[in-house]
């Protein structure tokens, strides 16, 4: 199988929770900032830790202290050495409760800290504000959607650049729109005949009808890079030719063609 995620990108709650951290100077300093952030509880044995980071400057000793931490079966993160690293740090978008991370995989921090920048202008203050409303709204969600599919796709659809709760557009009133919702057509299909492999020539259109797609028919020349732009829970189903769509929800069939 084809390994296309160098990292598997995780969040994890360290609030209360000891993490290593060994170094002294500007770059331990900073990494210490970062897990008081996080409420974790700063310690320089392994006793009940699972994570350290390694903020030592010497090249020598620092992998030596990560190999031995790493024997002791902690994850290491060692700064600006990203061949001994078990994971790595991303640069963060902080508007709480919404993280954006964006990592390289220690490719380069300096890429990572300009994308950073570039989101902290374009994601709103108020991102924060609707994501505690839609977490408040669990109940009254389930209630008026009580199929899952049926949820998502109107989720989906009121999230989508225009809608009702664009994250990106005006202030956003969950309960309003909870209230005015209009269910639209409970069958659809979607046919893209495509003519490049690479997923960033796709139409902003065809990009969205993948990824709020309940399956995916698609022949055998569709390219991997393709597909995963489609949801990760979204059914994939091979297929010569577009099926009759008498499915719920919103099928999509694509083809590939050079």
């Amino acid at each position: 199988m084809a390994v296309s995620l160098h990292s598997l990108p995780i969040f994890v709650r360290l609030a209360g929770r000891p993490v290593v951290l060994l170094g002294q100077g500007e770059a331990a300093e900073a990494k210490r900032r970062l897990l008081d952030r996080a409420g974790a509880v700063i310690v320089e044995e392994a006793d009940a830790a699972r994570l350290a980071i390694v903020a030592i400057e010497d090249a020598a000793e620092a992998e030596a202290a990560a190999h031995a931490l790493k024997a002791q079966g902690l994850l290491v993160n060692v700064v600006d050495r990203p061949a001994l690293c078990d994971y790595t740090l991303p640069a963060i978008v902080d508007r709480a409760p919404v993280l954006v991370a964006i990592g390289t995989g220690g490719a380069s921090a300096g890429l990572a800290a300009a994308l950073r920048q570039r989101l902290e202008a374009l994601l709103p203050s108020s991102l924060g504000k609707l994501a505690d409303a839609l977490s408040g709204a669990r109940a009254k969600l389930r209630a008026r959607f009580p199929d899952p599919a049926e949820r998502r796709r109107a989720l989906g659809a009121a999230l989508a650049p225009g809608g009702q709760l664009d994250p990106l557009g005006i202030a956003a009133d969950v309960d309003f729109w909870l209230d005015d919702y209009v269910a639209g057509p409970g069958r659809d299909l979607f046919t893209m005949r495509l003519t490049s492999p690479d997923p960033d020539d796709l139409t902003l259109r065809r990009a969205r009808h993948l990824a709020l797609a309940d399956r995916v028919y698609h022949t055998a020349r569709v390219p991997a890079a393709i597909l995963d732009r489609a949801r990760a829970d979204a059914e994939r189903i091979l297929a010569d030719t577009a099926p009759d769509n008498d499915l719920p929800g919103l099928s999509v069939f694509v083809d590939y063609a050079p």
